[in-house]
């Protein structure tokens, strides 16, 4: 038998929390259920990574295209399809809204 690495298997995440935003139509077990969806869509997505990602995409975000390596680049291309995901597993039983969003904080 062959053990995993526990290198590999404890490795630390950075703690975050998500919130879902601006949407008044549901219930607050409702609203939990689509926020503890979309953490799970989004830690299914970038594993150990989502902070970092995150942090890239927000870098991105606030920089010019010539001043971003070819890795940040793609690491904020990354979360976009990340969020994406995670988001619409989120929305999935509430329905969407143009306000609504899930807002990822680090803790």
């Amino acid at each position: 038998m062959v053990l995993p690495d526990a290198s590999e298997e404890d490795e630390p995440r950075e703690a975050f929390s998500a919130k879902l935003i601006d949407y008044p139509h549901s219930s607050a077990d409702a609203v939990r259920v689509a926020e503890q969806r979309f953490r799970r869509e989004l830690e299914k997505q970038l594993g150990a990574d989502v902070l970092p990602v995150m942090r890239a995409f927000q870098n991105a975000s606030e920089s010019s295209d010539t001043d971003l390596t070819k890795t940040e680049i793609a690491l904020a291309a990354r979360w976009i399809k990340a969020y994406d995901t995670a988001r619409k597993a989120g929305f999935r039983d509430l329905g969407d809204t143009d306000e609504a969003y899930f807002e990822v904080k680090a803790v």
